[in-house]
């Protein structure tokens, strides 16, 4: 048996295949681990060169394994793996479905930003002066945050007060900045859906969100009777 290993660039790539070559002729297939995440340049290196690549998964660990994990016994477990399975993983076609995949965590990133902010900003009306306070709570969130947004301290005022205004009003504009970026990524991977699953997007309760997370596994449960598809969907 032989084994090797490079470094996680085409260089390395390249040499991980020419030293396959040498080794295996003929028809191989890669076993990765990874293949979304730290495997991804790799699988799609072999994928342009024409190897065949599928998935296997990365076994749990324990705490404690006792110093007998190194690069070497993982590779031969993963290929173990790959020759022990019945159904093999075919690694997700990248392209538009990883686009996909990054708009929707950014913007699941802005989203959890943004609820941070304004439960931020509801403590700061709380704490406020009390004529500042009476006059916010009175308004509804979005014209409260516009409200905040267009705030302005003067120096005539107490320091408190001052400050509590700057705090309002810079929180505020965070708040419209993470409301406008969320829905600018939104409409991105709207536009990414509408390429890739134009008829998801026709359907009773499917928006871009929704049909972006994986248009090829949320087409089959939508072609069910409409019975059984409240049941997958909300059950």
């Amino acid at each position: 048996m032989a084994s090797t290993d490079s470094p996680a660039n085409a260089r390395g790539y390249r040499r991980l295949l020419d030293f396959a070559r040498q080794h295996i002729p003929g028809r191989r297939c890669w076993a990765l681990e990874d293949v979304g995440s730290f495997g991804a340049g790799l699988a799609t290196f072999l994928d342009q060169a024409g190897e065949q690549v599928v998935e296997v998964l990365r076994p749990k660990r324990t705490p404690d394994r006792g110093g007998r994990k190194t690069d070497v016994i993982d590779a031969i477990r993963a290929a173990k793996d790959a020759l022990a399975a019945e159904h093999l993983i075919q690694p997700r076609v990248r392209g538009e479905r990883e686009a996909l995949r990054v708009l929707l965590v950014t913007r699941q990133g802005a989203v959890l930003a943004s609820t941070a902010a304004i439960n931020q900003l509801k403590n700061l009306i709380v704490s406020a002066p009390d004529d500042l306070r009476a006059e916010l709570r009175k308004l509804k969130r979005p014209a409260q945050i516009s409200r905040c947004a267009q705030l302005r301290d003067r120096p005539a005022q107490c320091i408190e007060r001052r400050m509590t205004v700057r705090a309002l009003r810079s929180t505020a504009q965070r708040i419209k900045a993470l409301q406008a970026e969320a829905k600018e990524l939104e409409d991105e991977i709207l536009s990414i859906v509408q390429q890739l699953a134009p008829e998801l997007l026709a359907l009773l309760g499917v928006g871009p969100i929704t049909a972006g997370r994986d248009p090829d596994q949320l087409v089959a449960p939508w072609t069910l009777p409409l019975r059984s598809r409240v049941c997958r969907r909300w059950g």
